[in-house]
This record gives structure tokens, sequence and C-alpha cells, in this order.
């Protein structure tokens, strides 16, 4: 942890013609301000720079600059590693800048550096139009877009980057520059995966598609029936059309209506089925999994946003998360990813996942510094829990649960998915020729590694 060298009045001074606010350690708000999604994660900066403009941004890097503050950057502050704290340090803090502007005729959205999913899905929904997004409406736009961007309808439209048209971004060095694919290509190419390695992300423009109907489908099953689900469910996804996105998932059982009240507060397995289209033909569509008489089901055709808020993580848990691409789903590997439910701690949010990509991913990997994005599954334990003494265990079985379907796995990750899990590990989410690719733009636009806290890829002559 490094200490503040600065005083009240340097402090002062930052504040003096700052349009946002600027916190302080002992400020009223300041506990309140560096709250993060992960409870884990307790860092205090030094300063919180809660910007309301790119004038801000620089004037809060110049500030760090002199000062020898180490910087982080804050988005929806859903990073499982904390990357948006810095003990001692200063965190640019972007929730102050979360507009949306939706051009329908253009069918695009400019979206401000500090916006969540929830801002952009809820500003496109009047207009039938959507973008890929998390799978919860609270994450943060700018982090989830640059490390790649998965999410319920990415089968259909490609990742979150596949749809970015463009990004204005302040550089360590206080310059402002905008990418695309006319505009600082390289840039633009390490944006689509590369994560905040680069600058601040002010404003990002996606492109939009037409979503005049949405339907969601969530069947439930008692734990014992999930590799016999699981089979299932992988013989269905490889005749599937794009529109069809979802996850097979072993988690608490929900206190809803239409599940059994046995199940309710309980470990299950679950199947949920997204599908970019009316209800009559995703009834269609998913009768084979009807075939298997869940226990309980629930579809519904429903506003795109609204399935999005409600499967909002609650904060406030201990988070721990990894993933791992899978080159197919055998019988072998089912059998191995099932084996670890029964150590889910229920009750609890955790959620042991394996997700389909193909569809618009991997056609579109060729564009991405993100590696093996043809792998046709990935599975994810998204570990969630209260208790401070279960941190041993909850940790050792997400590692677990990976572990497990290594023989099956391509050794690349989805980043945005993992926490700090060391160098080889980030280096092989993007192969080491894309890796090597994305240093030479860090050389270019952070050779000193000023954002060096997410992921992080290292210029070519590191001073950091």
């Amino acid at each position: 942890m490094s200490f503040p060298t600065f005083g009240p009045a340097a402090l002062g001074a930052l504040r003096v013609g700052f349009g946002g606010r600027v916190l302080a350690d002992g400020d009223p708000d300041y506990d309140e301000a560096r709250a993060i999604f992960n409870s884990m994660i307790t860092r205090r900066p030094a300063v919180i720079a809660q910007c309301g403009s790119a004038d801000d941004i620089r004037a809060a890097l110049v500030f760090a600059d002199n000062n020898g503050l180490e910087v982080a950057v804050r988005g929806g502050g859903h990073s499982v590693a904390g990357a948006c704290l810095t003990d001692g340090g200063l965190t640019i803090d972007l929730r102050r800048m979360n507009a949306v502007a939706v051009d329908p005729d253009a069918r695009t959205a400019t979206v401000a550096g500090g916006a969540t999913w929830g801002h952009v899905d809820q500003a496109c929904q009047p207009h039938g139009l959507a973008t890929t997004g998390g799978r919860v409406s609270t994450t943060g736009v700018a982090g989830l877009t640059l490390g790649g961007g998965s999410g319920w309808l990415e089968r259909a439209f490609g990742l979150a980057c596949d749809n970015l048209l463009s990004a204005e971004l302040v550089l360590a060095d206080r310059r402002i520059v905008r990418a695309a694919e006319d505009e600082n290509p390289e840039l633009f190419w390490a944006l689509h995966g590369g994560g905040g390695n680069f600058g601040v992300a002010t404003e990002l423009t996606f492109r939009l598609h037409p979503l005049p109907a949405f339907t969601a489908a969530l069947m439930i099953w008692p734990p014992a029936d999930g590799p016999e689900l699981a089979r299932a469910y992988r013989d269905f996804m490889e005749s599937a059309p794009d529109e069809v996105g979802g996850a097979l998932v072993y988690l608490t059982g929900p206190p809803e209506e239409f599940v059994p009240e046995s199940l309710q507060g309980k470990l299950a397995c679950a199947i949920l089925v997204t599908y970019t289209g009316p209800e009559t033909e995703a009834r269609e569509v998913i009768e084979p999994l009807l075939d298997n008489h869940p226990a309980g089901r629930m579809i519904a055709e429903l506003p795109y946003a609204l399935l999005q808020s409600m499967l909002d993580d609650p904060p406030g848990y201990r988070n721990y998360w990894s993933a791992e691409y899978l080159t197919g789903l055998p019988d072998e590997a089912i059998d191995a990813f099932c084996a670890h439910a029964e150590g889910i701690i229920v009750p609890s949010p955790t959620q042991q996942l394996v997700f389909p990509w193909g569809g618009a991913v991997a056609r579109e990997a060729d564009d991405s510094p993100l590696a093996t994005r043809e792998s046709p599954w990935v599975v994810h334990p998204l570990t969630m829990w209260e208790d401070p003494a279960d941190d041993d265990r909850a940790i050792a079985w997400t590692r677990a649960v990976c572990a497990d379907v290594k023989p099956y796995a391509t050794g690349a990750t989805y980043l945005n998915f993992t926490g700090e899990e060391g160098e080889d590990r980030i280096v092989s989410g993007y192969g080491r020729e894309n890796y090597d690719r994305l240093a030479a733009v860090k050389s270019h636009y952070d050779p000193e590694n000023v954002f060096h806290l997410n992921h992080a890829i290292r210029p070519l002559t590191a001073s950091r």
C-alpha cells in the first residue's frame, strides 16, 4: 500500500474548477463511494475523483502524476478482482458520466464511459433496438465491452466489442483520441478485448439491432437430473439457431411460484433459454428440452431490458470467479462438470454455468484479440457467498471446477470472467501472437504503464 504525499492545499487545488466531486479518505461519502460489487475487496484510495467530463479526467491524471499515485478506473465496479480500486492511489470514478443517446434511424447508441448496461437497455427498449450487453443491468458498459463483452444476445449479435463502432479515450498523457476502423485502427482492434489497458474510455458508440420481440424460458429440475439434462442440452444446442442463447446452470432454487417448494432454497439444475423472437416461435424451438419434463418452468415474452434487470446479482457478497473455454462437451466433460454441483454453498447466489458459444461469436473471431473464440462452450463457476469463514472453501471449489474440465479446454479463457490468475493466464486469454501485438499498442499509447490494474498488458519496455 502506498500513502499520499500531498497535503490539503494540493487536494484543494484539484477541487477548484473540477466539474464533478473529489473525495478523500475521511470525507462523509467516502466509504459509500469506494464500495464495489465484490465485498472481499476493501481497498482505500487516497482520492476518489468522481469525474463529470473528460476535462475532470485529465485533471485527475495530472494530480496522480504530480503526486506519484497509482491510477484505477471505475465504471460499474463489477471487476471481480477489484481493479477499480487502489490502496493509497487515485480512483477515476466515471459513474457521473452515464448519458446514452440513441439514433433509431442510424441504429446506433452513443454511451458515456460511466454508464451501465441498464442505462443502455432502457434507452434502446422504446425503439425496439438492442445490442449485446452483460447478463445483468448493473455491469459497466466500458469495462465489459473493452474486455470482450459476453451476454445473452451474443450468438445472434456477437459480443459487445463486435458491435463497437468507435471509442473516445483520454490517454495517460492527457491527450484525447478517437479510435474507429478509419481512425487509429490498431488501437481500435486492441479495444475489442484488450481491456482498460490503453486509456480512460469516455464515449463508446455501438451498432444496434432490431429486437421487436424477446423470449426467456427457465426450466428447473432436481440436481440429480443434471448429467442427463446436460447431455440433452448439448444435443439441443448442436442444431439450435443463432437466435437461441442461454446456459445450463446449477443454482439455489429461487422462491418463485413456478419453482416446486422442494427446490426453493435448495440445490437445483436449470436451463435458461433466451430467444430473439416471439414466444410462439420460442416454444417450438425449445420443445426438445420440454420433453425432459421439468419440475418447474417459466416461459414468457418480455422486454429484453426487463430480463436484464431481473437477473441482477445482489451486491455485498464475497466473489470469486473463473472460466474455461472447451473444445467440446463430451460425456466425460459433462460428468466432470456436474460432479462439483454438490460443493456449491447453498443457499447462495453462486451459479455453476456452462454457456454455449458459436453463432456470431465465432463468425466475428478474426476481428478481436481474444483467443479461441471458436470454442463451442464456456464453463464459468461464478461463486458468491456471505461468510468470510467460507472463503477458502469457495475459492477451492471454483478452482476445482475449472481444473477438472481442463482436459477438454483450449487453454484460453474469457478474462472478464476471471480475477487475478497471473500473467500466463492473461497471455493465454489472447494467445501469444495477439498478446505481443497488444503489447505494441500499449507501448504506443501508454508506454509508462499507467493503466495496469485490469488484466495488465505490459508495454514492451515496462517501467512497472
